[in-house]
């Protein structure tokens, strides 16, 4: 995969407004990611340019409009903790208006470029009804999977979805990358994780590895850190005692997810259980 070779992993930034952690084209190839926090009554709004966009609702409800669409009421969560997302998809070209009809709004923008030309969905909400929850592995790597916009949703490049970690679990475990095209074996994804913490003042692990030695690295996770994934394995721990959560967007060659099992500890898949 293209660009750099290891990961970048960015501090939480909890101020208001909007803060930008990645760009496509520098930080990574094919994502765009920033949150917005807006308290009661506050309004913000972006063009997305050559870019498609999915406003994920982190937590709060909010008011927004795009083209000639307008939607009232959307999310509601107190924390990511408390059930499933709503989310807006915006295509290139568009708009993304949305005001706070509460305090403590926070909200996920996450972006890819797509092609000039290519035809692309008029906006579109996806509910907490249309969220598709799966659990995933076994303990001590059980984890709910929510896919938020998969590929049975319209869109060009991204896909996006929230993974819920019971304390002490593990997730994207067995470790297992996406960095090479290799048949029905593997798809080729970059991917970025945006993290929160229950209760806040918690932690997890993020390890980042490939099989070549040339990236080895862990990094302590907490409240609002984002970990940018271009390559690599990346399984991730959280700490006894707090439940990890993790927004993950990928984009790349097309949106069919082959995640590649490290072949060293595949294995555990088929081991017994505890107990």
């Amino acid at each position: 995969m293209e660009g750099s070779h290891a990961a970048r992993f960015c501090r939480a930034a909890p101020r208001d407004g909007y803060t930008r952690f990645c760009t496509a084209g520098q930080d990574l190839q094919h994502l765009s990611f920033g949150v917005a926090r807006l308290s009661r009554g506050q309004e913000w709004e972006m063009q997305t340019g050559g870019e498609e966009l999915v406003a994920v609702v982190l937590t709060g409800q909010l008011d927004a409009a795009s083209g000639q669409q307008r939607w009232e009421g959307l999310g509601g969560r107190a924390t990511v903790f408390a059930g499933r997302a709503t989310a807006v998809y915006v295509p290139p070209r568009g708009r993304l208006w949305v005001r706070a009809a509460d305090d403590g709004v926070a909200v996920a923008l996450c972006q890819s470029p797509v092609l000039p030309g290519q035809e692309m969905p008029a906006p579109y909400v996806i509910r907490p009804e249309d969220v598709r929850v799966s659990a995933r592995g076994r303990v001590p790597f059980l984890r709910e999977v929510h896919d938020i916009l998969d590929g049975s949703r319209p869109a060009a490049r991204l896909v996006v979805g929230e993974t819920f970690n019971a304390a002490g679990n593990w997730s994207s475990y067995p470790p297992h990358k996406h960095d090479e095209a290799r048949a029905d074996e593997e798809a080729c994804l970059e991917e970025l994780y945006y993290y929160q913490l229950d209760p806040e003042q918690g932690f997890a692990a993020q390890f980042l590895y490939t099989p070549d030695g040339a990236v080895d690295e862990v990094h302590r996770v907490r409240q609002g850190d984002v970990m940018l994934i271009p390559r690599g394995y990346h399984p991730v721990a959280a700490a006894p005692g707090y439940r990890l959560y993790y927004l993950w967007v990928m984009a790349g060659e097309g949106r069919r997810l082959r995640p590649y099992d490290d072949p060293e500890h595949a294995w555990v898949k088929g081991a017994p259980g505890p107990g």
